[in-house]
């Protein structure tokens, strides 16, 4: 392979003749063999980053800082890079030492050879410490972005469910005990509302990642960058990103505060809990498929074992924990490195980073998986349901309204007794006609807004 000689304070090293990227970028892919997943995984961040790097060309070139034809060049570079090209020069890993550094100066280097023109031009009035931070901020803005619309697709699809499945009547239940009977779409109407709920929080937690710290450079004081600097590159960026950005008012305090990814963290955190319940109900409610509670099919997607034939099992739920267990790991990941900064800097960003990126990209996969691959195809067994509810003790809770609670109590001791349903004793007693029995176990009287509140 044909090489080119580039040197740094630290000696010479021989790097790929064909290569955009330069000496410290092969030095970190030596020092980092870490996760072995490269920033360039990250398209979002990559295109951000040169975002940034355009901004900062734009801010300097009005401030008189590099010449015009310098800074067009730098800005045609970023362009194609902001168009998705050159993804394969990008080869740093995503986990790595130094605060970003080293994603910094590999899209310095790169930019830099594309525009012909030296780093110094290219990363002026900048630092690692405000160009990498902005850049995560932005990847991550519209990340969560397309998270959003995932849960949406997946929130319509339970609410389709929840219409779908209004008239059949099944047993609710608490502690994995008989409780009150309910209707099934209102078991999967509550899915799609607690849904709807996360997608706020989700919107909520986007607007804290517009304040950035752009020209804050190595501490949050401006150092080698410009009077004004900050203000013009960031209505730069505000311009090319389309993103309401703000100039955070204490540039120190936002060089080392990572307390919105926390607060990401937690929200990503809160829908992998929930998404994982939903699944954990799913899989009960379809368990069996004859010794189980059966009460409804998911499609079936493989054969699940290499030694019973026939069986099938809840891949698609199964695998959505999953992705939430790992959602639910990453939280500590980022509370440790969030705590793990010190004085005026967080080095501790690029596996917060990390995590995020992974694990948005997962639930967001997660989310159109359970909707497209599970959701879409259940069905429910309505007759069994029904039967069910017959046949549970719990029914007598529902109708002590009606039968009174002396009566209730001595329908549900004969249940026990005797092993029959308490529908077929409340009917042989005389308790109630038919008629108004099954009236009151309708889905029209279970769906009443009243009772919803009660």
């Amino acid at each position: 392979m044909e090489t080119r000689v580039e040197h740094d304070f630290l000696g010479e090293r021989a790097i790929p003749a064909g290569a955009y990227y330069g000496i410290q970028t092969l030095r970190a892919v030596e020092n980092f063999p870490i996760s072995l997943r490269p920033i360039s995984s990250y398209p979002e961040f990559i295109g951000a980053l040169a975002c940034v790097k355009k901004a900062a060309a734009i801010a300097n070139m009005e401030l008189g800082e590099i010449p015009k034809p310098i800074g067009e060049a730098i800005r045609l570079a970023c362009d194609e890079i902001i168009g998705g090209g050159h993804l394969d020069q990008f080869p740093v890993d995503c986990i790595q030492g130094g605060a970003g550094t080293s994603t910094n100066m590999n899209a310095n280097e790169v930019i830099a050879n594309l525009a012909l023109h030296p780093n110094n031009h290219v990363n002026r009035s900048q630092s690692t410490n405000d160009v990498y931070p902005t850049a995560l901020r932005i990847a991550l803005y519209r990340m969560l972005s397309t998270l959003r619309k995932a849960m949406g697709h997946l929130k319509t699809g339970f609410a389709e469910k929840g219409l779908e499945f209004a008239d059949v009547i099944k047993m609710g239940r608490t502690q994995l005990q008989d409780a009150v009977p309910m209707t099934l779409g209102q078991e999967f109407s509550a899915y799609a509302t607690t849904l709807g709920e996360d997608i706020a929080r989700v919107r909520e937690s986007r607007q804290l990642i517009l304040e950035i710290n752009l020209g804050a450079t190595a501490i949050g004081t401006g150092v080698n960058a410009p009077p004004d600097y900050a203000r013009l590159a960031t209505n730069a960026l505000r311009e090319l990103t389309g993103l309401d950005l703000v100039t955070s008012p204490n540039l120190v305090e936002a060089t080392w505060d990572t307390g919105a990814y926390v607060q990401i963290s937690g929200v990503l955190k809160r829908v992998a809990v929930k998404l994982s319940k939903i699944c954990n109900d799913l899989r009960l409610l379809s368990s069996g498929p004859r010794t189980g509670l059966g009460e409804i099919n998911l499609p079936r997607m493989q054969p699940g074992s290499s030694i019973m034939p026939g069986k099938v099992n809840p891949v698609i739920p199964e695998v959505v924990s999953q992705v939430a267990y790992d959602i639910i790991g990453k939280d500590l990941t980022i509370t440790m490195a969030a705590e793990s900064g010190q004085l005026e800097l967080n080095v501790m960003e690029p596996i917060i980073a990390h995590c995020l990126f992974t694990g948005i990209g997962r639930l967001e996969r997660a989310c159109v998986v359970l909707r497209d691959r599970c959701l879409d195809g259940i069905t429910a067994n309505k007759e069994h349901c029904r039967k069910l509810v017959e046949g549970s003790v719990g029914l007598v809770t529902f109708l002590s309204p009606v039968l009174g609670y002396e009566q209730a109590a001595a329908v549900a001791q004969a249940a026990l007794e005797s092993g029959r349903s308490v529908y077929a004793l409340v009917l042989e007693k005389n308790l109630l006609g038919k008629e108004q029995l099954d009236e009151l176990l309708s889905a029209r009287n279970m769906a009443r807004p009243d009772r919803s509140k009660t």
